[in-house]
């Protein structure tokens, strides 16, 4: 009895540090997250709280603080405007099957060496190039207000509190917002299958997928993978986060949920941050669920469009850094550039085809 006691603490910890850990996952997940509720058709609140439920599924089922995100790549042509709300359920749904049978099949490692890390990097960079241009354009309504994300986000980074400055504008665009609606009455999201519009098939969604896999494949597998043994000393196959993956990426977005993944950065900053357990994962999700219930009515409506624009911005910046992580910087610059201009999933297949002629 005393062993599993011990089995369990080891597992799920409540300390400090899991309760500042937590809040190292909700760096660039909540302003992806408001943008989407903001410029999209998504519901906030079933999108939060779908969150909350994964949070702690996956940090019983590991006994670590693994990360849960949106698909970046999914999430940025939806901010973007490439993808509608129901585009963006078909891509998620899409990409979570395929994903599960390559968990199944034990495939991440071929794919990863046909696609190649230029190319996982150079999607990314689409995307924050995609998002950098969108908040660019929201920042431009009203440039004032803009200077004024600007400034505090500045002002975080002066403070050594770079990795937080997101988070940060976003506390200001949320006062501002409750300022002008007044507190919202806390509502329990309405059980429904695909509150936020019926997934719709197009040659985007088959894109948007393929671009998404190329990130998930290589930053929410692998990566993942390596950092669990780095930073935890456990051995966690990329092919079982691969079908955690697609089972919950499946499971959310019929109920109004994003299409989400367990991305190294997320996990990398509830570690730096103090996490260790499970126990951070526990504590986040009933946060969001916390969140999710005040969210609703037109409190996200109400959110500065110009401070939006910041928030994309911030986390496009971060995503950029993320994408200087190449051993061929031209042709991630090249695979960015090409989704920007043209489209991220013709970039994608043009990339993969240089990457193989190259190699």
């Amino acid at each position: 009895m005393a062993t599993a006691v011990q089995s369990l603490r080891a597992r799920l910890s409540f300390s400090a540090g899991e309760l500042t850990g937590a809040l190292g996952d909700s760096v660039t997940v909540l302003p992806i997250v408001v943008a989407l509720g903001a410029t999209t058709a998504v519901s906030l609140p079933h999108v939060l709280f779908l969150f909350g439920v994964f949070q702690v599924v996956w940090g019983v089922a590991y006994g670590l603080p693994l990360s849960v995100e949106p698909m970046k790549a999914l999430a940025g042509l939806a901010i973007a405007g490439a993808l509608t709300a129901g585009e963006l359920a078909a891509a998620g749904l899409l990409a979570g099957v395929v994903l599960l049978a390559m968990g199944a099949l034990g495939a991440l490692d071929r794919v990863e060496s046909v696609v190649g890390r230029p190319v996982v990097r150079g999607v990314q960079f689409a995307v924050a190039l995609l998002l950098l241009e969108t908040g660019i354009s929201l920042g431009e309504a009203n440039v004032a207000v803009a200077a004024l994300g600007v400034g505090v986000a500045a002002a975080a980074v002066l403070a050594r509190r770079g990795q937080a400055s997101a988070l940060v504008v976003l506390a200001v665009g949320a006062g501002l917002a409750v300022a002008e609606t007044g507190v919202p009455s806390p509502a329990v999201p309405a059980l429904a299958a695909f509150p936020s519009g019926a997934p719709t098939l197009s040659v985007v969604v088959v894109e948007g997928a393929v671009a998404q896999l190329a990130m998930t494949v290589g930053n929410a597998a692998v990566a993942t993978a390596v950092l669990c043994a780095d930073l935890f000393d456990r051995d966690v196959s990329p092919d079982d986060l691969s079908t955690s993956m697609g089972a919950m990426t499946l499971a959310a977005v019929p109920l109004g949920g994003l299409p989400m993944c367990h991305g190294s950065g997320g996990l990398a900053g509830k570690y730096a941050f103090g996490a260790r357990t499970g126990g951070a994962n526990l504590i986040l999700g009933v946060l969001y669920a916390a969140v999710a219930l005040v969210a609703g009515g037109g409190l996200v409506m109400a959110f500065p469009t110009a401070l939006l624009g910041v928030l994309l911005a911030v986390v496009a910046v971060q995503l950029g850094r993320a994408a200087a992580d190449t051993d061929d910087a031209l042709l991630t610059a090249a695979v960015g550039v090409a989704g920007l201009l043209v489209n991220v999933g013709v970039a994608f297949v043009a990339g993969a085809l240089a990457y193989r002629y190259l190699r």
